[in-house]
């Protein structure tokens, strides 16, 4: 049986670092899988039965130069890595203003190798370790240039370049680690304490310590510790954290509230529902987390050729040091010279960094919104979909139907045949059938003992009441059981003529009446639907297993012309692999749970109302976790725009390397200017990912 074990560790701020790590604990043996994300300073190591101890793991980490730090914030003031920095450019200064003076060679000299010692004291020991392995690092390529450039006489390159790579590493910690302190923002929006209703009064206590069922109280504009039920107050909550929703919700006794949310004007007493490790909130959290490890496409890609690159270029270095001085093509510390700057440009820093960071930006500032994406893989399949296919009840709809009109057939009363029909569907937990049991119960009608009730997907439900084998259900079901007359047929049509959904209620083959349902169309789905035309997703179907004149009736209102009715959910699968099957990169949107084949079927599923659902937040490529398909077209557009950064990133590192590789091999490009160039591309490719976290960026 293996085990997980999660070191926090110090000094990760570069996918080298990552290499480092993985290969130092790899090489060691018995380690079955190292995962380390730079972003949060993370090791994750899986060791088998009898694999090392967790002591043993640490202490390899230490001699790797990354030591375990204590549980907690990490240290963000590099103190010692400024200081040296800091020497290192004055001692350079001096060195080089000597050299301006005639005789004062030797004392440049000294400056010069002090200033090298200052910038490569964080440096060297590094590199020498991940030399001693055979796994050079940027640590590793970046000692050599600079030794190299000290032995063929070179002082002022060497301190120069060494200078320049301490302070590029300050910089890209501090912009690494701003992008954790982004994404570490999610976990400061549930508080740390709750306030608790105990016997002998309130007490505040760590939410850890709630217990499941316990009262709490939140006061006026205090944040929601814990997921649970409003027992008393009234109060409008911003649930901005959670659904994406601006504008606060009005809540009172028995509605639901979420960990995070934050309280507005009134005084509510919850009972809670979740414990701190299963609130909304923290699934969100945890889903951000393990979405990393949902590698994007072009991430793997980028990690292969990264691989590939530094081994070739450092091949190309050897070469160019030794093949051209043995050719007679010019001095060999001309040609040693180049060799070295082609070392710096070997590292792929900032075309291996640039990836992560705009992935985990675009997921941590969608999550923000209300739109939880489960890992790159998910966010890059959203950006190239081009059609997307709605469910209607519960999506495009409320999803919850009112019961309009009790029609009997049979001489039975309006009163008998909502409560015959409220009997079979009180424990039903479609739509539809809550719909009918809320009529009966408004109507204060007596509900009959039902046995063995059945629901019939996609067709309706079934259940023995007082002697009557009943069946409730669509036209397809009262044509299935033989129960529809011409009577029935004709009143049937009227009512799906007016955009009613006809329930028939039968005693086996006879008719006893039709019930009619009505339900709203959203308030936004109408414009949902043009933003999403908008955002380029040029086709748009709905997928229902409704009557066909009731989904297009639905349709008109929305702006959809592609309908497909009265679908059963293998059906609806069937659609979805059609549409795949014709050439277009699918997303289909519903409730999460219902229509699981469709969903599973498409491109991105993508579930709506999530909050609080468990199952939804669980399966959903996708979750939308208000009831605002509104989200909808600007997640599209977020992560188009998220893989144009990744794009322009690329774009940039590769061709700044191309660039200095062609003036490296002409003699054009100096040390210093490669060391430049390399750390800058890095910290600008972080500077563009972050764009992705920002409420700025086209979302």
């Amino acid at each position: 049986m293996s085990t997980a074990l999660l070191f926090r560790v110090s000094g990760i701020d570069c996918p080298s670092c990552a290499a480092t790590i993985s290969r130092t604990l790899t090489a060691a043996g018995r380690v079955e899988e190292v995962q380390v994300d730079v972003l949060k300073g993370e090791v994750r190591v899986r060791l088998p039965e009898n694999g090392p101890s967790r002591g043993e793991i640490a202490r390899l980490l230490a001699d790797a130069g990354y030591p375990v730090r204590p549980d907690g914030p990490e240290d963000t003031r590099p103190v010692g890595p400024l200081r040296a920095a800091v020497l290192s450019g004055l001692l350079l200064a001096a060195g080089l203003g000597a050299d301006w003076f005639a005789g004062a060679r030797p004392l440049s000299i000294g400056l010069l190798a002090a200033a090298m010692i200052a910038g490569g004291w964080y440096v060297v020991p590094r590199g020498l370790r991940a030399l001693r392995r055979l796994s050079p690092d940027m640590h590793a390529l970046m000692s050599i240039a600079a030794l190299g450039a000290a032995l063929i006489g070179e002082w002022g390159e060497g301190a120069s370049a060494l200078f320049l790579f301490a302070v590029a590493l300050l910089l890209e910690e501090w912009a690494v680690g701003r992008a954790r302190r982004s994404i570490g923002a999610l976990l400061q929006l549930s508080p740390p304490e709750a306030q608790v209703i105990r016997l002998g009064g309130d007490q505040v206590v760590p939410v850890a310590q709630v217990k499941l069922g316990e009262r709490i109280r939140v006061r006026p504009g205090e944040r929601v510790a814990l997921d649970g039920v409003i027992l008393s107050g009234h109060s409008a909550l911003n649930e901005a954290p959670i659904t994406g929703e601006s504008v606060p919700a009005d809540k009172g006794p028995g509605a639901r509230v979420f960990a995070g949310t934050i309280n507005g004007h009134g005084l509510l007493e919850v009972r809670t529902t979740a414990r701190a490790e299963d609130t909304t909130l923290a699934r969100i959290l945890h889903a951000v987390e393990d979405a990393q490890a949902a590698r994007a496409p072009v991430q793997s890609l980028i990690d292969r050729f990264a691989r590939v690159y530094t081994p070739a270029v450092l091949a190309l270095a050897a070469l160019i040091a030794v093949i051209p001085p043995l050719a007679g093509a010019g001095p060999w510390q001309e040609w040693l010279y180049r060799a070295l700057a082609m070392v710096v440009i070997a590292c792929p820093c900032a075309l291996v960094i640039s990836t992560p960071v705009t992935l985990v930006s675009a997921l941590a500032g969608a999550a923000r919104r209300g739109v939880l994406i489960k890992g790159g893989a998910r966010l890059e399949a959203l950006a190239r979909v081009d059609a997307i296919a709605f469910d209607k009840t519960g999506t495009l709809t409320e999803g919850k139907p009112a019961i309009t009109e009790v029609i009997p057939v049979d001489g039975l009363a309006e009163g008998e045949l909502l409560r015959l029909a409220g009997s079979v569907e009180r424990h039903s937990e479609h739509p539809v059938g809550q719909a009918i049991a809320a009529a009966a119960t408004a109507r204060g009608l007596a509900f009959a003992e039902a046995s063995g009730f059945r629901a019939l997907p996609g067709w309706g439900a079934r259940g023995s009441v007082e002697g009557r084998e009943l069946v409730l259900g669509n036209r397809r079901l009262c044509d299935e059981v033989g129960a529809c007359r011409d009577d029935v047929h004709a009143l049937l049509d009227r009512l799906e003529s007016n955009g009613r959904t006809a329930i028939l209620v039968a005693d086996g083959t006879r008719p006893l009446g039709v019930l009619a349902v009505a339900d709203r169309v959203r308030p936004r789905a109408a414009g949902a639907v043009a933003a999403l035309r908008q955002a380029g997703i040029g086709r748009i179907v709905m997928l229902t297993g409704d009557s066909e004149t009731v989904a297009r009736a639905v349709a008109a209102e929305v702006g959809i012309t592609e309908v497909r009715a009265r679908l059963l959910p293998e059906e609806k699968h069937a659609a979805v692999r059609e549409l795949e099957a014709a050439g277009a990169r699918v997303g289909v949107v519903g409730d999460g749970v219902n229509d699981a084949p469709a969903l599973a079927a498409a491109t991105v599923g993508i579930a709506m109302g999530a909050a609080g659902t468990h199952a939804a937040l669980e399966t959903a490529d996708i979750a939308l976790m208000g009831d605002d398909l509104g989200l909808l077209a600007p997640a599209v557009r977020h992560s188009r725009f998220t893989l144009a950064l990744i794009r322009q990133n690329i774009v940039f590192a590769l061709g700044l390397k191309a660039v200095f590789l062609v003036l490296a091999l002409l003699g054009q490009a100096t040390l210093w200017m490669a060391v430049a160039a390399d750390m800058g591309a890095s910290l600008l490719v972080i500077a563009n990912g972050l764009r992705a976290l920002s409420p700025r960026s086209p979302a």
